[in-house]
Order: structure tokens, then C-alpha cells, then sequence
């Protein structure tokens, strides 16, 4: 698996720029400025409406450099920039960002976050939207009353005067006066309408907005400010942010289809006059699968089964034979692929249930097809869908109405769509069927789930759609993949590598034995790792992050651990910022975590908060059948330009990125400084010919691997020593090797 990285040119004259090989004449230009400055070439490109790709090492000011061309260009435009993120803490670091460049030059900014955060009484999406549109219909026939008082004055004073014509006209308006009063008690009285949507509508607000945009304000400060002032804030940034220069919000916004239309639509800009920086941009691909993936739980059909019964409709009995055979169906797949003892393992998290068929249809179609009895199922799905649109219309009204207190779902339409795009897509190249099994209260339920497995389905779409977007990451390279992967055409392609003093880091590979899964459990090699790891946190002049494979792997070694520094445990399902502040506010501690968890990427650790990084294994997925689902797809795709594309696209490099990022977690500014430490042969130079497929030592960027320096595992304390020693780095004397 080697010669996948293009031969880096020879560097230029900026410190670590580092420019891929590319079949566009556009990307040879001379070196750009460093990524703290604003880059002329991002905005060249934006102009040109490319997108670009952009990896830049953790610390050295991406966002900005990424952020203030884009800006400065939309604002030329009449275009509005959007920066996006799927970390809580880089949310965080964008306020900052646009604070400080508001403070030198203003600009309107917004940062936007969901409705479930933002509520102020605590109603879902459905409910909200009825509560508005009543809401806003109460005060559109207020303003008529008022405006029609009015004109029913003049018309008084007129016929007072002998305006006969006046007088005739005042008696009608008379009457529609007195409907709508009627109209408007009625609509007080058995109506929902929402009380802060009705203050926003009425009440003067524009010292709420004076303050919005007097500074960057977070959705924090915006929900107090307008639930102080008895106001909906999240309906008053809908209502105030069309033309604003720039919008942050989280990845949803954008790559959902559905909420992008609206958020578009409230900014007051169509697709083109976007555009769109992506911060850690390695996740799009994962979050863009997620939204592409669509769910049906057996409690939904249950709920469908239940509402025809009910129903007074002759379309209720298709309706119904076509949604219970689906349920029929998902049931008995599940129950079959049990055997002895499996199902009293099924536990409180989703597992699933493998239904794909590498010929014809999967187990679940099959079943449902077996389990229907009618005229034709696409008769049937076609009578429950146009049930449930009317049912959800009839719901909608009610609650509008005042007839119930919440709006009420609708099963049966969200049943009938669901099975029609399962007997659609089920059979698509790059959809993966799937059941999934979970244990609750009531017992051992099932869902049926169509995965999408190519990213490109979500993504390409909406690049094609925008006027440009920006890609930024520490770990975005092999830019090839990344293009594939995310559909993406001709970008301009950027990277830097370290742009801060070699001689302030190192990093190790230490050649201790693969620690692959199936020798996990082996003394000895648990005691060559462990050793090793003992040694990076006794020869480290302050705190040591420690990541790996898993959280039971940094649970095993976390208690294997006897050194004199101060263990802390990251444990799954636990929030890990109460823990991370713990141990920053030590100074001889290590922290065991997993290197899939919240604190291997996103997160700083700058300066005296972790000192040595240590990567501990190589972090490959777990290879389930939907992971082979994925490889597959990419085969597919992109079997005819690469070898083995499924592995290297869907595996190997998301692993390896996963490692660069933690690996990013220490040496964040030219004073910084540190090591880094990765424990498995697999990294090693030495190793790479005789392990071949299983080294990974190819997959890292040319001149990262370039700085790994081998070492045999009784060694590593002694060059950690030398290394600390050179700068000074002991308050007191070094620890004996």
C-alpha cells in the first residue's frame, strides 16, 4: 500500500508550505503567505467560484486565514460567508475569531444553533411551526382590526359632516369589524398561539437587534436576552439575519437538505451567494452519511397499525395491509437471525442485523414480499401515503384549532414513505439495508435502516450548488481521496506543513509489537506497550496524554499504569470536559482516553496543559458488515483508479487522519513545545518492507513521516530525556534512565 502520496515539490520559500502534484496549471503558483495571514489565494479562488481544499498543521491559524478572504470577498459581492463546524469548541473559537475581527472592522454576524436549544417553552418542530403560523395569522387579523378602526373613524367623522356614501360605507365596514373581533376571540380562545412569537411580532424590537449586532453573540446570551424580554430569540434570528456578512453554525445547517433550504432561505441568499468554510473538514464525510441515512422503528409501525385501525377511511384497509406486512416482516427477520443465547445479549445500544444479499433482494424486502397479501403492495403504499398526508393535514388543523394541545405525529405517512424509498433504494449501488435490534423496557425491539455508504450522495449536490467552499483541516490530504470522496472538481489544493521550530518537537515510533486485535490479550506484548508508555509519562516534565484504540484498551492499560504521575480514565457515555479540566490543572498527570472519543480532536492541550502526546496502536474502525458495505461502494466507485480503493478510502486513511489529529493535540504555537510518541511497529520506518500491507508508515504525508524517528521501546526514555534536557525543560533534576 504504498506510493499513494504525491512527491511533494520542493518547498518554497514560506516555512512548511508543501504543494501536491496537481493536473491543473492553476495550482502552480508560488508560495502563498503563511496560514496566519489572509490568503490571496483563497480569495483568488473564490473569485474564480473554486472550491478549495486546505490542510494546515493544528495551531496555525486556519480559521483566519480561511475566514478573512472569505469574508472580505462576500462583503465585495453581496454575499454572505457561512463557517461551519461539527466541535462544540471550535464554535467557540470562530465566535473569538469574528469578535476580534469585528472589533477592528464591523461586521453583522450570527451565530445560529437548532431549535431543540433555543426554545423557550419546549415544543418540537411540528408543534413550533402550527404555534407560528398561528401566532402570526392572530396578528395579521389584529392589524386589520386596527386598520379598520381607523377607517371606520374617518368614515364617522365624514358622515357626521352629511357624506351619505360615508355613511352607507361605514355600516359595512361595521360588520367586518364585528367578524373579525369574533374572529380574533375565537381564535384567543380555542386556539394555540405562543405568547414570545406573539411579543415578537408586536413589541418594538429594535434595541434587541441593536445589541444582536453591536457584537458576536452567542446563542447563549441571545436565549437570556430574549427570554428576560419575554421575546423568542430563535424566531427573532430567523426574522433579523437575512444579508448579514457572516453566519456560524454547526454542520446540520448546511448538509442537511431540508434545513439548508430554510436557512438559506432566512439568510435571504440563494445557494450561489453562499459561501461556506468547513472546519474540520476530515468529518464531513461521516456527517454527511449520517444525514443521508434514514430510520423506520418498529414502535412507528405499531403506531401506524394502530391509527388505521381507527381510521373512518376506505383507504385505511390497503393502508394497513401493506404497513403490517412491512412489520410483520422486520419482526421475523430479526427473530430469525438469532440463535442460541443472542437474543438475552441484545443490549440497550442499536446492534445490527445483517440483511444485505450480494445477489437479488435483502432478507427484509424478501420477508416483507413473502408477509404481503393484497392486490399489489405499490397500490397499497401509494393509498397509505395519500392517507397520511391527509391524517397529518387533519392533525395539523386540529392543533391549530385549539382542538388538542400538541400537534399530533403522523405514523401511518411516515410508515408508507419509508417503505416506498426501501423498496426504491434498498437495490442502489452505495445503500446499504440494514435491521437493527435494541433492548428496551418492553423488550427487544427492531428498526429497519438504510445506510448510505458514499458521501458524495450529500455533498456534491450541495458544492455544486454554492459559489465556492473552503475545506479546512489539519488532516485533509490525500487530497485525491478527499475529491473523490466528497465530489468535488478541479479545487485548489493547499497544504503546510509545521510552522513552527523543528528543533521544539519530536516524534517516535517505537517498536514495540503490532497491537493487533487478536493479540491484544498477550502478556507479553501488553508489557511491552506498557512499559513503554511508562517510560513516555515518567521522562515527560508534566502532563501525557495517552490515546488508543478504544476506551476498554485505555481502561486496560490505565490500570496496568504504576508510574508516580496522577492516572485519569476517560470513560465512555461520561462528559469529558469536567475531566479535561482536571487534568490541565495538574502538572504530572496522564490521562488514558480513546482516540475515537471528543478529546482526540478539536480540543486544545496547549503549553504546560500536555506536554507528550502518545498514540498507542494503529485506531482501524470496527470492521463490522456495514464497513464492508462502505468499502464495497468505494470498490465500486473508485476501483478503476486505485488499488484496493474500498480499504485505503473507507479504512486506512480516516484511521491514519484519526492519528494525525491526535497527534495535533500538542505543540500548538512557536513556543510550544513537546513529543510525540507512537507505540506499534506499524508506524516504524524500519518495519515498513517486511510488515507491507499492515504498515502504515506510508499513509502519513511525506514530510510528516519524515520526522518519525524509530525507536527500539528501552530507548525511548532516553531520547525523551535528551530532548526535554536541550530545552530546559525540568524544574528540578531529570529522572534517572
Amino acid at each position: 500500500m504504498t506510493g499513494r502520496w504525491p512527491r511533494p515539490r520542493a518547498p518554497a520559500t514560506a516555512r512548511g508550505w508543501i504543494s501536491p502534484a496537481s493536473t491543473s496549471s492553476r495550482d502552480r503558483r508560488p508560495a502563498p503567505v503563511p496560514p496566519r495571514s489572509p490568503n490571496p489565494f483563497i480569495r483568488e479562488a473564490l473569485v474564480e467560484e473554486r472550491d478549495v481544499l486546505f490542510e494546515g498543521a493544528c495551531g496555525t491559524g486556519k480559521t483566519l486565514a480561511s475566514l478573512t478572504p472569505a469574508l472580505e470577498y462576500a462583503r465585495a459581492a453581496g454575499k454572505t460567508a457561512v463557517i461551519t463546524t461539527n466541535v462544540h469548541q471550535q464554535t467557540r473559537q470562530f465566535i473569538e475569531e469574528a469578535r476580534a475581527i469585528n472589533a477592528d472592522d464591523s461586521i453583522r454576524t450570527v451565530v445560529f444553533r437548532g431549535k431543540g436549544s433555543m426554545c423557550h417553552i419546549d415544543v418540537g418542530y411540528e408543534e413550533c411551526q402550527v404555534l407560528r403560523d398561528a401566532t402570526r395569522e392572530l396578528v395579521e387579523m389584529e392589524e386589520e382590526f386596527d386598520e379598520l378602526e381607523d377607517r371606520e373613524e374617518e368614515l364617522l367623522a365624514a358622515s357626521r359632516d352629511g357624506d351619505e356614501a360615508a355613511a352607507e360605507a361605514r355600516g359595512a365596514v361595521t360588520e367586518e369589524l364585528d367578524d373579525l373581533e369574533t374572529g380574533i376571540e375565537a381564535l384567543r380562545e380555542e386556539r394555540n398561539v405562543c405568547d414570545r412569537y406573539y411579543n415578537n411580532l408586536t413589541a418594538d424590537t429594535d434595541d434587541f437587534y441593536a445589541w444582536l449586532y453591536d457584537d458576536v453573540r452567542t446563542p447563549e446570551e441571545i436565549y437570556g436576552r430574549a427570554h428576560e424580554a419575554e421575546l423568542c430569540g430563535y424566531e427573532l434570528l430567523k426574522d433579523g439575519i437575512e444579508g448579514i456578512d457572516l453566519a456560524i453554525c454547526n454542520y446540520h445547517h448546511l448538509l442537511d437538505p431540508m434545513i439548508r433550504e430554510q436557512f438559506f432561505r432566512w439568510l435571504g441568499r440563494d445557494p450561489e451567494d453562499i459561501i461556506a468554510v468547513f472546519d474540520e473538514a476530515h468529518n464531513v464525510a461521516s456527517a454527511a452519511r449520517e444525514h443521508a441515512t434514514r430510520t423506520l422503528a418498529e414502535r412507528t409501525l405499531d403506531g401506524a397499525v394502530d391509527e388505521l385501525e381507527e381510521c373512518d377511511d376506505a383507504r385505511a384497509e390497503p393502508a394497513a395491509n401493506v404497513v403490517w406486512a412491512f412489520r410483520t416482516a422486520l419482526v421475523d427477520t430479526y427473530e430469525a437471525s438469532f440463535g442460541f443465547g443472542d437474543r438475552e445479549a441484545v443490549g440497550e445500544e442499536w446492534d445490527d442485523v445483517t440483511v444485505a444479499s450480494e445477489e437479488g433482494r435483502d432478507d427484509l424486502s424478501v420477508a416483507f414480499l413473502q408477509a404481503y397479501t393484497g392486490q399489489g403492495y405499490a397500490a397499497d403504499l401509494e393509498a397509505a401515503l395519500a392517507l397520511g398526508e391527509e391524517l397529518d393535514r387533519r392533525y395539523e388543523q386540529a392543533y391549530r384549532d385549539g382542538e388538542t394541545t400538541t400537534r399530533k405525529e403522523c405514523p401511518t405517512l411516515t410508515a408508507a414513505a419509508f417503505v416506498d424509498e426501501w423498496m426504491e433504494a434498498a437495490v442502489e449501488p452505495g445503500q446499504y439495508p440494514v435491521v437493527g435490534v435494541r433492548r428496551t423496557e418492553t423488550g427487544v425491539v427492531g428498526r429497519a435502516e438504510l445506510y448510505t455508504c458514499l458521501p458524495r450522495r450529500v455533498t456534491e449536490p450541495l458544492f455544486e450548488e454554492l459559489h465556492a467552499t473552503v475545506l479546512m483541516s489539519a488532516t485533509l490530504r490525500p487530497f485525491d481521496v478527499t475529491e473523490d470522496v466528497l465530489g468535488l472538481e478541479d479545487p485548489l489544493t493547499m497544504a503546510y506543513g509545521e510552522q513552527f521550530p523543528e528543533e521544539r518537537r519530536r516524534t517516535y515510533a517505537v517498536d514495540t509489537p503490532a497491537l493487533f486485535a487478536s493479540q491484544r490479550d498477550d502478556p507479553g506484548i501488553q508489557k511491552s506497550v506498557g512499559g513503554a508508555i511508562a517510560d513516555a509519562v515518567r521522562f515527560t516534565p508534566g502532563n501525557t496524554l495517552a490515546y488508543f484504540p478504544s476506551y476498554a484498551e485505555a481502561e486496560r492499560y490505565y490500570h496496568r499504569y504504576a508510574g508516580d504521575s496522577t492516572p485519569y480514565l476517560d470513560e465512555p457515555g461520561v462528559a469529558a470536559e469536567e475531566l479535561r479540566q482536571e487534568f490541565v490543572a495538574d502538572d504530572d498527570a496522564v490521562l488514558f482516553t480513546s482516540l475515537w472519543g471528543t478529546l482526540a480532536e478539536g480540543v486544545s492541550f496547549d503549553d504546560d496543559d500536555a506536554r507528550t502526546v502518545v498514540v498507542v496502536g494503529v485506531p482501524y474502525p470496527h470492521l463490522d458488515d456495514r464497513m464492508e458495505a462502505v468499502q464495497r461502494a468505494y470498490d465500486g466507485s473508485f476501483g478503476g483508479d486505485h488499488d484496493d480503493a474500498g480499504w485505503h478510502y473507507a479504512v486506512e486513511i480516516p484511521t491514519v487522519r484519526k492519528t494525525r489529529q491526535a497527534l495535533g493535540r500538542v505543540v500548538r504555537s512557536p513556543d510550544d513545545y513537546g513529543v510525540r510518541v507512537l507505540i506499534d511497529e506499524r508506524y516504524t520506518h524500519r518495519n515498513r518492507v517486511e510488515l507491507g500491507d499492515y504498515s502504515v508508515y506510508p499513509s502519513f504525508p511525506p514530510e510528516e513521516r519524515g520526522e518519525h524517528i524509530d525507536v527500539d521501546p528501552e530507548k525511548l526514555g532516553v531520547g525523551m530525556l535528551n530532548f526535554y534536557s536541550d530545552l530546559d525543560a525540568w524544574e528540578g533534576a531529570p529522572p534517572e534512565p
